[in-house]
C-alpha cells in the first residue's frame, strides 16, 4: 500500500509540471512586455512651400564656328607659322605654299595678254578697211569673235593665277584658336585640312535635358556654368537653341547655351556643370534629420507619426533639392504630417512610440 501512494504522488507531479512551466513562461513574457517601454521620439509638423526647381547638367564646350584651312589643289607646304593652341586674328598669315604653279600661271596670263593685243590690232584694221570699202562685213564679224575669245582667255588665265596666288598664302578667315595642325613644312597637302581654327568668342555649351524638363527650357533663359579648372567661379550664359527632336539613344533633347567668353578662358573640349532655373513647384519640405537612408540601397525613408494610435509608419520618399538643413520631397509625405526628427534608431514600421515632452 505504501508503494501505491508513492507512485500516485509521482504521477501527480509529472502531470502538473507542464502547467507550472507554462505559467512561468507566460509570466516572464508579461514581465518583459511591462518593462519594455515605447521609444521616445521628437516630431515636427511639415508643410508645403514654393521651391525653385533647379536643373543641373553635365556640359561640354564646343566652338561657335569652325573653319578648316586648306589649299584649293594639292601643293607642297613651304612654311606654317602657327601651332595648336595658338590664338590667331582674322586676316593673319598662317601658311605659305610652294609658288611653282604661280610662275606657270603668270606665264599663261602674259601669253593671253599678248594674244589679245594682236587680235585687237587685227580687228581694228579689219574694221577700218570695212569702213572705206576695202573689206567685208564677214571678215569684221570673224575678227570680232576672235577678239571676244581672246578676252575670255585672258580672264580665265587671270582667274587661275589669282586662285593660285590666294592659295599660296593661306590666311585666317576668322579670329579664334588653332585646334588642329595636320602637316609640317615640306609635306604635300592631302585630304585633311592644313589647319583648323575654332571661333571661341562666343562659345557653345551643350547639355541634354529630359522630356519632362523640356517644357521648362526656352530660348533666352539664363544659365550658370562652372568648370573644375576654375573652381566655384560662375560663368554666365544664355540658352540659344533647344533641339526640336529627341536623341533616340539617350531619350534627351540637346540644348545649347552661349557664353560670351570675352577673355578666351573657356576652351573647346572642356567639361563643366550648367545650372538652369526651371521655375517653381509647391513641395513638402522636411528637416534633413528626418530623412533615413536604407543601408545597402539608395532608398530614403521618413518615419511619420500617427496620432490616432501613437505608432509610426515607415514612408519611402523621393528626395528633391537639398535646401540648407532641409530637403524638398517630390513624394512620400503629405503636408501637415508629423515626422520623426530624433529617436529613429529604435523604430520600425507600425511601432508604438512616446512623444518627447
Amino acid at each position: 500500500m505504501k508503494h501505491k501512494h508513492i507512485v500516485f504522488a509521482a504521477l501527480s507531479m509529472l502531470l502538473t509540471a507542464p502547467a507550472l512551466l507554462s505559467c512561468s513562461g507566460k509570466e516572464k513574457k508579461e514581465e518583459v512586455q511591462k518593462t519594455e517601454t515605447a521609444p521616445v521620439v521628437t516630431v515636427e509638423e511639415v508643410s508645403e512651400r514654393s521651391v525653385d526647381q533647379i536643373g543641373q547638367y553635365t556640359a561640354t564646350v564646343e566652338p561657335d564656328l569652325i573653319n578648316n584651312i586648306s589649299a584649293a589643289a594639292p601643293n607642297r607646304i613651304k612654311n606654317i607659322f602657327v601651332d595648336e593652341g595658338m590664338r590667331v586674328a582674322k586676316g593673319q598669315k598662317l601658311v605659305v605654299m610652294d609658288d611653282v604653279n604661280t610662275v606657270a600661271y603668270q606665264t599663261q596670263v602674259d601669253n593671253a595678254k599678248a594674244n589679245l593685243h594682236n587680235v585687237q590690232i587685227n580687228y581694228d584694221r579689219a574694221l577700218e578697211l570695212f569702213k572705206i570699202g576695202g573689206g567685208t562685213k564677214q571678215q569684221v564679224d570673224q575678227m570680232e569673235t576672235q577678239l571676244i575669245n581672246a578676252k575670255n582667255s585672258l580672264a580665265a588665265a587671270e582667274r587661275t593665277l589669282r586662285n593660285a596666288q590666294e592659295n599660296t598664302v593661306l590666311t585666317a578667315p576668322i579670329s579664334g584658336v588653332v585646334t588642329a595642325r595636320n602637316y609640317d613644312p615640306g609635306d604635300m597637302t592631302g585630304n585633311l585640312p592644313v589647319l583648323t581654327i575654332a571661333r571661341v568668342q562666343p562659345v557653345k555649351i551643350v547639355i541634354n535635358v529630359t522630356e519632362s524638363e523640356l517644357s521648362s527650357v526656352h530660348k533666352g533663359m539664363p544659365a550658370d556654368v562652372t568648370f573644375d579648372t576654375y573652381g566655384d567661379e560662375n560663368f554666365k550664359g544664355t540658352v540659344t537653341m533647344v533641339a526640336p527632336t529627341v536623341d533616340p539613344a539617350s531619350r534627351t533633347f540637346g540644348v545649347e547655351i552661349t557664353s560670351p567668353n570675352s577673355d578666351d578662358r573657356i576652351l573647346p573640349g572642356m567639361f563643366g556643370r550648367a545650372t538652369l532655373n526651371l521655375g517653381t513647384k509647391t513641395r513638402v519640405v522636411v528637416p534633413d534629420k528626418a530623412v533615413v537612408k536604407q543601408q545597402g540601397s539608395g532608398d530614403h525613408y521618413v518615419y511619420v507619426y500617427n496620432p490616432s494610435d501613437a505608432t509610426v509608419s515607415f514612408n519611402k520618399v523621393e528626395l528633391g533639392r537639398r535646401l540648407g538643413d532641409e530637403y524638398e520631397l517630390v513624394s512620400g509625405v503629405e503636408p501637415g504630417s508629423q515626422v520623426v526628427v530624433s529617436g529613429q534608431n529604435r523604430l520600425a514600421n507600425g511601432r508604438k512610440v512616446t512623444l518627447k515632452k
